[in-house]
């Protein structure tokens, strides 16, 4: 079901973080309709992950969407000048305190074409890091909807399969290769259609 995908998925990860950032500066604070998909403006099947519109399904797990707004929770407060345009790759940089985050989409609207893209972002006049870490929203990376269609996609879950679900939905951090050479940090990396990444540098 289209709408499914459009918001138990990685494309409504892509979408919240893609508006959010790109509103940076022009509002205050930013609210979500709604939290849970128990609401009582409408009935609401017993499937897990049926395109209800919260940010958490029945059961109370994170769908992508949560975990994007986790990621943007912990972006610093000094964003940097990004220069580069792409059809559908969007880059923000982000300082805080001793690390830089570079927080990416790959993102188009429904109908519009998009596909896997290696991307690769220079980061000048900079130390060279210490670490480097990236983490992941896609259809592989902090999805429980599809480890929810591996086991079958059960109407009811016990509460094994919960407990499954609550840990596919963590976003998890994995250490990422850099390149350092006259001032110049190198990084790249493939995104998914409709992916979400957060690389963070730290530095000494």
């Amino acid at each position: 079901n289209p709408r499914d995908e459009l918001h138990d998925g990685p494309y409504a990860a892509a979408f919240v973080a893609k508006t959010m950032l790109e509103s940076n500066g022009l509002v205050e604070g930013y609210s979500f309709w709604t939290f849970t998909d128990i609401f009582e403006e409408n009935y609401f099947p017993s499937a897990p992950f049926h395109g209800g519109f919260g940010l958490l399904n029945l059961h109370g797990i994170p769908k992508p969407a949560y975990r994007a707004c986790e990621l943007l929770h912990r972006l610093g407060t000094e964003q940097l000048l990004v220069d580069g345009l792409h059809e559908t790759v969007n880059a923000w940089v982000v300082r805080r305190q001793n690390s830089v985050t570079v927080f990416l989409t790959n993102h188009a609207l429904p109908r519009h074409g998009i596909e896997a893209l290696q991307v690769r972002v220079s980061i000048c006049e900079a130390p060279e890091p210490r670490a480097a870490f990236v983490e992941r929203i896609d259809e592989t990376h902090a999805n429980p909807r599809a480890q929810w269609r591996e086991m079958g996609a059960p109407d009811y879950l016990s509460a094994l399969q919960v407990e499954q679900l609550q840990t596919a939905s963590r976003v998890a951090r994995e250490p990422h290769a850099w390149t350092y050479e006259d001032r110049v940090v190198q990084i790249e990396i493939e995104l998914p259609p409709h992916a979400v990444a957060a690389i963070t540098l730290e530095f000494d």
